[in-house]
């Protein structure tokens, strides 16, 4: 499905101010987001995390219903994520000795996001 420029505008402030929600959340919940839009070479993470000995790489999804924004992590996503994290803890070997985990925050407008810890393993 192609989006033209107008709706593809909307998709990225939505998915910014999404972004913005969780990591707020996150920092309420005693985390400590370390990164936000992550760029490595392989991919895209959305936050990364830390509380305690774990360091969370966290995706966001925000859609009308939590419902949907869960559907919309497919396999393919998953991996560019675990790849990205890779690339990150390769760069940085203090982080890799924190107990590593993969995390999804869902948006859905006027509730606050839901997060799901462990969503999926490598």
């Amino acid at each position: 499905m192609k989006l033209d420029a107008g709706t593809r505008r909307k998709a990225v402030r939505a998915g910014r101010r999404a972004e913005a929600l969780c990591a707020w959340h996150l920092r309420v919940r005693g985390y400590r987001v370390l990164a936000r839009r992550l760029r490595t070479v392989v991919g895209e993470i959305d936050i990364l995390a830390r509380r305690g000995n774990v360091l969370a790489v966290i995706e966001v999804k925000a859609r009308p219903t939590i419902a949907q924004a869960a559907e919309s992590i497919g396999a393919h996503q998953r991996k560019r994520v675990i790849r990205a994290a890779e690339a990150f803890l390769a760069q940085n070997p203090a982080l890799a000795a924190l107990d590593l985990r993969f995390d999804a925050m869902l948006a859905a407008p006027w509730r606050l996001p839901v997060h799901i810890r462990d969503a999926w393993r490598p």
